[in-house]
């Protein structure tokens, strides 16, 4: 279900981005790199978070790690990582293919500053081994994100 909402949103949203399914599995970054073929900072990872009463979803560089202090001064509290099975509810992806596209319900999008390092990044494309790549600029637009800074690089 989750590859095809994702399908669907590309359908309609994006018809000439095609996402790509490998054999071999892109659940993590280091995994998703190599059979990319492409550097870990390049696969766009998306952290399913929970700000104060709030879940939001941030995309950040797959080499960047989340910095508490920036992501307290921007959201105005310190974030919590959600549990797989939140995540699964929130976004109906599993972990390592979450993504912010084709989600069953409405969320808050951010990208983070971390992106903009590479012409093209490859996010997760629903499940634990499906990516599309495009630009960062392009995803934002897609998923209707706010640029943000919260990564420690």
């Amino acid at each position: 279900m989750s590859r095809e909402s994702v399908q669907a949103f590309f359908k309609t949203h994006a018809p000439d981005i095609e996402p790509v399914v490998l054999a071999d599995s892109t659940a993590t970054v280091a995994e998703a790199a190599q059979a990319l073929g492409v550097q870990e900072g390049q696969i766009a990872k998306t952290l399913a978070l929970k700000v104060g009463d709030e879940r939001i979803l941030v995309v950040m560089a797959g080499t960047e790690r989340l910095d508490n202090r920036k992501t307290k001064d921007t959201f105005g509290n310190r974030p919590r990582m959600l549990p797989a099975e939140e995540v699964l509810e929130l976004t109906s992806h599993p972990v390592g293919g979450v993504c912010p596209f084709g989600l069953p319900q409405p969320v808050r999008v951010f990208c983070d500053a971390s992106l903009r390092s590479f012409n093209k990044v490859w996010p997760a494309a629903g499940d634990r081994n499906s990516s599309v790549c495009m630009t960062p600029d392009r995803l934002a637009e897609l998923v209707g994100a706010k640029w943000v800074d919260v990564s420690q690089g």
